[in-house]
């Protein structure tokens, strides 16, 4: 029963946090409205792997090691905020450049399902407030005691809730309403969607106090 209701807090929690906009609501949408549904998916899924890595990492003590080792939070943050900082930017540079289009080939479409599932997962974990919301909520969740199975059953869901959000996030901005918008007006999505990313990178960076 204790293990349930942990279960149950620990989804809630970490529902509300995936649907809360952030960089890997841009990334994700931006992809799936500029690519292809299969993009989009490949996205989703890699803000899912890049989930249950802090989960894992959440469950092997990384707040305590944070708490422990202060400068290694302040790197963190400072990375991971200046590689948000280039992915904005990068979609900036980018607003004005038209969209490739025309028959892909499945090859070429495995490929570039792949570098968005890599973009993704490198989305979510160059965050590392990320990580301190994972710690925080296992830690006022999770019970003083728990079984191996409880513990991967805790991983499985947290992968589920993000690349199911994700997932159907991608679905609903691929479908041809959307799309047609974005082609309508991408340089001005993309250059308001990459200063966005730049301006949440900054923040992040400029938010650290050096240990």
């Amino acid at each position: 029963m204790q293990e349930m209701t942990s279960l149950i807090g620990i989804a809630t929690a970490l529902a509300i946090g995936a649907a809360s906009p952030g960089p890997s609501f841009i990334m994700v949408a931006r992809t799936a409205v500029s690519s292809s549904r299969t993009d989009g998916v490949g996205a989703a899924l890699g803000m899912g792997a890049g989930g249950l890595v802090f989960a894992l990492a959440a469950l092997l003590g990384l707040h305590g090691l944070l708490l422990a080792v202060p400068s290694l939070y302040w790197v963190l943050k400072v990375v991971g905020g200046l590689y948000l900082a280039y992915l904005g930017l990068r979609i900036w540079l980018g607003a004005k450049q038209p969209l490739v289009s025309g028959v892909v080939e499945s090859d070429a479409k495995t490929t570039t399902a792949a570098k968005s599932f890599a973009l993704g997962f490198a989305t979510q974990v160059s965050n590392p407030k990320t990580a301190i919301v994972y710690a925080s909520v296992f830690a006022a969740f999770l019970p003083a005691t728990s079984s191996l199975a409880f513990n991967l059953g805790v991983a499985g869901l947290v992968f589920v809730i993000e690349a199911g959000w994700y997932t159907m996030v991608a679905l609903a901005l691929s479908s041809h309403g959307p799309r047609s918008a974005y082609l309508r007006y991408k340089a001005w999505i993309d250059r308001a969607a990459g200063g966005v990313m730049v301006a949440l990178g900054l923040k992040l960076v400029s938010s650290t106090s050096r240990p």
